[in-house]
């Protein structure tokens, strides 16, 4: 299950503290913002080896049909992304803003392409977790985002936590399926 975590709804638990420390958006009056948070019954190595490929996000990304990325893999780097045909756009090109692997948080912002998420930015944070007595992975992911001319915040935040909670299932997927065959190390780096 996913959770949408915005303004209005809390849960009080360790979520809350992970979206107040590192899930800071600077918000302006035409935009909407808000997190969800996925647990994964997957180890953190795992799930975090999938999270942190910048250039490969169609390795969990249903949306993705194929990433170019030119140089290495830094703050600054970008990447062109093609989308899947049945959403409202074929390309956009990201920047990754963040790439830490200590504290496992991933950021990055959309700096053009054709599609209508303007100032789109977003942080992913991956948590370890104990699920059913296993070790698992709390995900949060959050974003800002323009609300477009002629939609309203709802509409927008509606629209971007369904594309969201999508990426967090097939991240669960990918990460379970993978440690149902123990594969318990990170996936290749490279």
């Amino acid at each position: 299950m996913v959770t949408p975590m915005n303004g209005d709804r809390r849960t009080g638990g360790p979520e809350e503290d992970f979206i107040r420390r590192h899930h800071k958006h600077d918000v302006r009056e035409n935009q909407c913002t808000s997190s969800l948070v996925k647990h994964i019954k997957a180890p953190l190595p795992l799930v975090w080896s999938l999270v942190r490929r910048f250039d490969q996000p169609q390795r969990y990304k249903p949306f993705v049909s194929r990433c170019i990325v030119q140089g290495d893999l830094q703050i600054g780097t970008v990447r062109e992304v093609n989308v899947k045909s049945g959403l409202p756009a074929t390309t956009s090109k990201e920047r990754l803003e963040l790439l830490d692997d200590e504290e496992h948080i991933f950021s990055m912002r959309i700096v053009g392409g054709d599609h209508r998420l303007k100032n789109y930015s977003s942080t992913i944070t991956v948590h370890p977790e104990i699920i059913d007595g296993r070790p698992g992975t709390m995900v949060i992911e959050s974003f800002v985002v323009d609300v477009p001319e002629g939609n309203t915040k709802d509409e927008t935040c509606y629209f971007v936590e369904a594309l969201i909670k999508c990426n967090l299932k097939s991240l669960a997927d990918v990460s379970e399926r993978l440690a149902v065959q123990d594969r318990t190390e990170p996936i290749d780096r490279v």
